[in-house]
């Protein structure tokens, strides 16, 4: 009975496009994009564009700790996902379409474009499999893998996967929830 109810669950989430882990709360499939201009380095610290981006510092598969600062100076997507989110699944393609597309390029406020992924799996192997499986071959994939109990999720009020926050090279957040090519084009207004 409870396989049952999860599976229902899991399969109206499909068809709405996100993977949620609070089906009270807002997914990130109906919200709008925002996008404003850069502010300056001084920015505060929150989740609305314009903001800087809160750090971030959680393992690798490999047990590595990888800060999200350790990037300033390149335009940086934080992208919210997980092996068992069919969506988020589709998107990857589109994601490593992307970042093979812009990861040399020379941004107005940043050096090269990379993906930091926050994974909310809760089982390693899983979640290296898919890394592997769908080709995301950038450097920083973290996880604490605690599933719907995610720390980083629950810092940016991630409540459904896919999600991301795209940053420029200040750490500022320029965007967010950016699919395909919608990721393409703001990208492509941030470039020299």
């Amino acid at each position: 009975m409870k396989q049952s109810i999860v599976l229902i669950l899991v399969a109206g989430m499909i068809s709405f496009g996100a993977c949620s882990g609070n089906n009270n709360s807002d997914s990130s499939a109906g919200v709008k994009d925002e996008k404003v201009k850069t502010e300056t380095p001084q920015a505060k610290v929150g989740l609305n564009v314009g903001n800087r981006a809160p750090e971030l510092e959680y393992p690798s598969p490999n047990g590595e700790l990888l800060k999200l600062s350790s990037l300033r100076g390149k335009v940086v997507l934080i992208d919210f996902w997980a092996s068992w989110c069919p969506p988020c699944r589709r998107e990857n393609p589109n994601l490593v379409r992307t970042y093979n597309a812009y990861k040399d390029k020379q941004f107005k406020n940043g050096d090269g474009f990379t993906v930091y992924s926050v994974s909310l799996d809760a089982d390693k192997d899983k979640w290296v499999d898919a890394i592997q499986k769908d080709n995301l071959d950038w450097r920083f994939h973290v996880s604490d893998l605690k599933y719907w109990n995610s720390v980083p999720a629950a810092m940016y009020q991630v409540r459904g996967i896919p999600s991301n926050f795209l940053i420029d090279g200040n750490g500022i957040i320029v965007a967010k929830n950016l699919r395909g090519p919608q990721l393409d084009a703001a990208l492509n207004t941030m470039t020299n």
